[in-house]
């Protein structure tokens, strides 16, 4: 059974080309990752990190991506993330760099982190406002946060083992 846990990284690309986040693609996330987990780890922490290393979830319009990983490895695949520089898309190379902000043992204890990560960044916001407009577009979308239970339920959920 050990063998089935899992880990959840969620992470969120930061870059200062705006292109970058509307090209990147699951595989150049993966690619990116691998190659940091080589650089630092070499083939042994390449292997033991690949074996079920995967991008389960990618929103390029917020940069917010979801790595899942082997519970006994997530700690090699967490200390290689600061050394992904850029993302390759489209023959073309974006700096960057992966901020890990979750890590959890389901895919729903990562949804509701970031959902409450949302929810303080919009406020962040809000208290930053210049206008009304501003304002207004921000409490609406502060307000449309929300996660609802009639979400598909998958079986990579079902391994929590309470880290959170």
């Amino acid at each position: 059974e050990a063998a089935l846990s899992r880990r959840y990284v969620l992470c969120e690309v930061v870059s200062e080309d705006p292109r970058c986040r509307q090209c990147i693609e699951e595989r150049a996330v993966g690619l990116a990752v691998r190659e940091a987990i080589g650089r630092l780890h070499g083939d042994y922490g390449l292997a033991c990190c690949s074996i079920s290393l995967s991008v389960k979830y990618l929103n390029a319009y917020t940069g917010t991506v979801l790595l899942r990983c082997r519970k006994d490895f997530y700690r090699l695949l967490c200390s290689a993330l600061p050394f992904v520089r850029q993302l390759e898309a489209r023959n073309q190379r974006y700096p960057c760099a992966l901020r890990t902000l979750h890590i959890g043992g389901t895919i729903r204890t990562c949804q509701k982190f970031l959902i409450q990560y949302n929810r303080r960044q919009l406020l962040t916001m809000l208290q930053n406002c210049t206008n009304e407009e501003e304002r207004l577009c921000i409490q609406k979308s502060l307000l449309s946060c929300s996660l609802t239970e009639d979400q598909s339920h998958s079986g990579d959920e079902a391994d929590d083992d309470g880290m959170e």
